[in-house]
């Protein structure tokens, strides 16, 4: 009896520390195939630790050919050009990197829906976070008071994240279910030493609740990123946000 075909998996963002954890997550995957690494250091002669297809282009690895599934984790300036060029050549995408504004998801969802190619948008691949988003929504229908703070390492480059964008937004809209208006104010911090952390601070007369998921290690969004890996033969256009596929 044959073995079952493995999804070939090329890593955009090869050489980053989210890229790094994933490359070593998909080697490590028996089911999966760590095909082509992404990085634009490739052009300068730097090198990777796995001995497999680098290419300093997206461009260069999708014209190339063989991949089933791309995984971005790069920049929110190179997030919705790198999405597009998967969809253009009919590459199935996980896309790690936030910053993509809603105008984009649209163009995205467009892009995707024309050419039948799915694209997996998450801003956090944590389980934890995904219930603390899910708990956030449960007590929005109860408290009509709350604020983010959200903590990242010094090197992250959007602000607010995207857990904390989309955490607002999902508060926002089981407020206006019951008819308040009101916007979430979000409060960004930027340190060394830290990796991923938020806050969803809900305030009452005389009381206060507090919703709050750490991530100590990059290591906690790896099952959340093999699973967008392994769900995507089962998606079809633009789907955003891990509670689709739990």
């Amino acid at each position: 009896m044959s073995e079952p075909v493995r999804r070939r998996v090329a890593v955009s963002g090869a050489l980053g520390n989210m890229g790094r954890t994933v490359c070593a997550a998909v080697a490590a995957a028996g089911d999966l195939e760590l095909a082509a690494l992404v990085d634009p250091a490739f052009a300068g002669g730097v090198t990777s630790d796995f001995e497999l297809p680098a290419y300093p282009s997206l461009l260069d690895a999708l014209q190339v050919g063989g991949l089933d599934v791309v995984v971005d984790f790069t920049r929110p300036e190179a997030a919705l050009g790198n999405i597009l060029a998967c969809v253009t050549a009919g590459v199935a995408v996980v896309m790690g990197t936030t910053g993509l504004q809603p105008t984009d998801l649209d163009e995205v969802r467009r892009a995707a829906e024309e050419r039948g190619v799915a694209v997996f948008v998450a801003p956090n691949f944590a389980l934890g976070a995904v219930l603390m988003m899910l708990l956030a929504e449960q007590a929005a229908r109860h408290l009509d008071a709350c604020e983010i703070v959200e903590l990242h390492h010094d090197r992250k480059l959007d602000a607010p994240s995207g857990t904390a964008a989309r955490t607002g937004a999902i508060i926002e809209a089981a407020w206006e279910s019951k008819g308040l208006r009101r916007q979430v104010p979000i409060h960004s911090v930027r340190l060394p030493g830290l990796v991923a952390h938020q806050e969803v601070i809900f305030g009452a007369l005389g009381q206060a609740l507090t919703i709050r998921h750490d991530s100590m290690s990059r290591e906690s969004f790896m099952p959340g990123v093999l699973l967008a890996i392994r769900s995507i033969d089962r998606l079809q256009g633009l789907t955003v946000g891990l509670e689709n596929i739990l």
